[in-house]
C-alpha cells in the first residue's frame, strides 16, 4: 500500500483513450492504495478503444476537468490513443489541468500518444522523453529530447512508448508518485 493516503487524476477522453493504457495503470496505482478520481471534458461514461480501431469498454467517468483542480490531486495519468489525446490537447481546460501539476511538482505519467498533450501544455523544453514514435517530431519540435526506450523518467515525468511497456509504465509512475514532488518537475513550465 506505498500509494495510502495520495490522490492520483487518470484522465479518460471520450471514444479514443486506449483501454489497456486506462485501465493497467489505474489498477496499479488502486492496489497500492490510491484514491482514483476518473476526469474527462464531459460527464457521465467514456468508451475505449483498443489499437486506436477497435471499440473497447465503457467506464465511469467521475469528475470533468470543470469540477477538478490540480491542487486536488498528488499526481496525474495521462493515457494514450491517439483519438484521445488529440481530444485532451484540444480542449483549453485540460491543457491548462495538465500544466498545473507541473507548476506545482507534481509527478506526471504520460504513454503513446499522451505526450502530445504535455507539448501543448508548454512543458516539455528540455525533458528527455519517450511516446509512439509517430509523435517523436511533434515532441522534439517541442524542446524535449526524444528516445526510444521502453520507460523514460525525468524528474517526476514517467513516459512510455505503448501498451507493450505497460509493465515497465506502471512500475515507475508508483514509484515516482511515492516520491512525489519533484523541484525540477516545474522547470519547463511555462
Amino acid at each position: 500500500m506505498k500509494l495510502q493516503g495520495k490522490k492520483i487524476a487518470v484522465l479518460i477522453a471520450p471514444r479514443g483513450t486506449e483501454e489497456p493504457e486506462f485501465v493497467q495503470p489505474r489498477q496499479a496505482v488502486e492496489a497500492e492504495g490510491a484514491e482514483v478520481t476518473v476526469i474527462s471534458l464531459e460527464s457521465g461514461t467514456a468508451k475505449t478503444v483498443n489499437s486506436d480501431l477497435d471499440p473497447g469498454g465503457e467506464y465511469k467517468i467521475d469528475k470533468t476537468f470543470d469540477e477538478v483542480s490540480a491542487d486536488d490531486f498528488n499526481g496525474l495519468i495521462i493515457p494514450g490513443g491517439s483519438v484521445g489525446a488529440d481530444r485532451l490537447r484540444a480542449d483549453e481546460t485540460a491543457v491548462a489541468f495538465i500544466r498545473k501539476f507541473f507548476e506545482q511538482k507534481k509527478p506526471v505519467a504520460a504513454i503513446c500518444h499522451a505526450p502530445w498533450t504535455l507539448a501543448e501544455a508548454d512543458v516539455l523544453n528540455g525533458r528527455k522523453v519517450t511516446s509512439f514514435h509517430s509523435i517523436k517530431t511533434d515532441l522534439r519540435n517541442a524542446g524535449a529530447e526524444w528516445v526510444d526506450e521502453e520507460v523514460v523518467v525525468d524528474e517526476g515525468l514517467v513516459t512510455s512508448r505503448n501498451p507493450n511497456d505497460l509493465d515497465a509504465f506502471c512500475a515507475k509512475a508508483v514509484e515516482e508518485f511515492c516520491e512525489g514532488k519533484h523541484d525540477a518537475q516545474s522547470r519547463s513550465a511555462a
